[in-house]
């Protein structure tokens, strides 16, 4: 374990320059459950330092190939720390998926960002939403995304990281993977923060979380906006009946669970958005947490 060998401490250093916010020339809407790309981008409401904890870049072996990942944990511990993967956005992980790391350092935990998209390239080198799915998107399969998460897995379990208490949590298309992650064997606890639930398949997206339901492994907790846009409260209800369906012969199924929150656009956690609630934002981050400690992450 090379946990003696300190993570830069600068969030400018460790993203490299690739990522401070989203640009704020994307223009457009998607209009399937992505944040309206043409909400200006404001400063952070939530900003969290780097006192007792370490964060930044390190590079996670998958086969031949070096994953980046924004990484934060707390600089002292005793004993293995409990593990949360966290799943950025469409636009990848800049400044605010960042912060939401540091966030769960400052609680405990070793908390790991991966950069999905780096295959593919940088979603912030676009100037439309359109761009970002034609380029980045469409390239990225659910299948690469699973096998990278269980490469951070593996390599946060040799860097003082517990497998025995691993949660996922996710934002946007991020809470769309959260679901999906729900399926690992090694993943206790989900809490999906307006993930997509239903949609058209591909062949890099073959199924939908309605149509995993029966195979969860682990329960999730969905966060949801009543004014989200791009996904209606008629998806929720198909999600929330076919885990209905599962409920028998699945305790995942069956404890999982959806919190909607009233005139709540999407992407109300998102804190560098106009998007962004307040009182959701802060009591959905409550009830992630209490989410994760009640599943034992």
């Amino acid at each position: 374990m090379d946990k003696h060998q300190k993570l830069k401490t600068s969030s400018q250093a460790s993203l490299g320059g690739r990522r401070d916010f989203m640009k704020a020339t994307i223009v457009g809407a998607a209009g399937i459950g992505f944040a309206p790309a043409s909400d200006p981008v404001m400063a952070a409401a939530v900003k969290t330092d780097f006192v007792g904890i370490e964060a930044g870049e390190r590079m996670i072996p998958v086969g031949n190939f070096q994953l980046p990942a924004y990484v934060s944990r707390p600089e002292i511990s005793q004993g293995l720390l409990p593990i949360i993967v966290v799943v950025c956005e469409i636009f990848g992980v800049h400044e605010y998926i960042a912060d939401v790391t540091r966030r769960f350092a400052k609680l405990g935990y070793l908390a790991i960002a991966p950069e999905f998209f780096t295959r593919a390239g940088d979603p912030s080198e676009y100037g439309t939403i359109a761009e970002i799915f034609t380029n980045i998107i469409s390239k990225t399969s659910d299948e690469q995304v699973l096998g990278d998460l269980q490469a951070a897995l593996v390599w946060a379990g040799k860097n003082g990281g517990d497998l025995q208490r691993v949660g996922v949590t996710g934002f946007c298309w991020g809470g769309r993977i959260t679901w999906l992650s729900a399926t690992l064997p090694q993943v206790r606890a989900g809490v999906a923060w307006y993930g997509r639930l239903v949609g058209e398949k591909t062949a890099s997206n073959p199924l939908n979380p309605i149509d995993i339901a029966d195979e969860l492994k682990a329960p999730v907790l969905g966060l949801y906006g009543a004014a989200d846009a791009g996904i209606s409260l008629e998806s929720i209800e198909m999600m929330r009946e076919a885990l209905q369906k599962s409920a028998s012969k699945n305790p995942a199924a069956k404890a999982s669970e959806f919190i909607i929150y009233p005139d709540t656009p999407h992407a109300f956690h998102a804190d560098y958005r106009e998007s962004y609630r307040e009182g959701p934002a802060k009591d959905g981050w409550g009830k992630c947490l209490a989410w994760f400690k009640q599943y034992g992450v």
